[in-house]
């Protein structure tokens, strides 16, 4: 039988900052392998999203279900210093956000998603039909 602690030690609330932590380290390793050897700025760009995002999802997101940063909702008490909560709601948000666009910016680059497109030509008539029109009376 499990006792509560242990009962709660097993639920989801629990291991939901250890999965945060391992999910963070994870991108950030799938990123080095994806640019590792490779330079221009896709691959930078790719590398600092994920550690923005490592940083915001193994550091920041854990202390906040942690209770050690105190968390700022628009219109709530806050319990503490509400420049401190503010200070580091605005961390968390440039953390996160600015990391899934440099993160998505750099992997649609290196997909070439913005690349120009070459101008289609038309197709050149083949040489039987230019050799028909040629032998045929006006």
């Amino acid at each position: 039988m499990l006792n509560g602690t242990s009962q709660f030690l097993l639920s989801i609330e629990a291991s939901r900052p250890a999965f945060m932590i391992v999910m963070g380290l994870f991108l950030l390793v799938v990123a080095w392998r994806l640019v590792q050897g490779r330079s221009g700025w896709a691959a930078r760009l790719i590398f600092a999203g994920a550690l923005l995002l490592a940083f915001g999802y193994a550091v920041i997101l854990p202390l906040y279900h942690a209770g050690k940063i105190p968390v700022y909702r628009p219109g709530f008490h806050v319990h503490g210093d509400p420049s401190v909560a503010l200070g580091w709601y605005v961390v968390k948000l440039f953390a996160m956000n600015a990391g899934w666009l440099l993160f998505g910016l750099g992997v649609c680059l290196h997909a070439r998603v913005f690349a120009p497109t070459p101008p289609t030509l038309a197709p050149a008539p083949s040489d039987g039909a230019a050799a028909h029109s040629e032998h045929q009376p006006a």
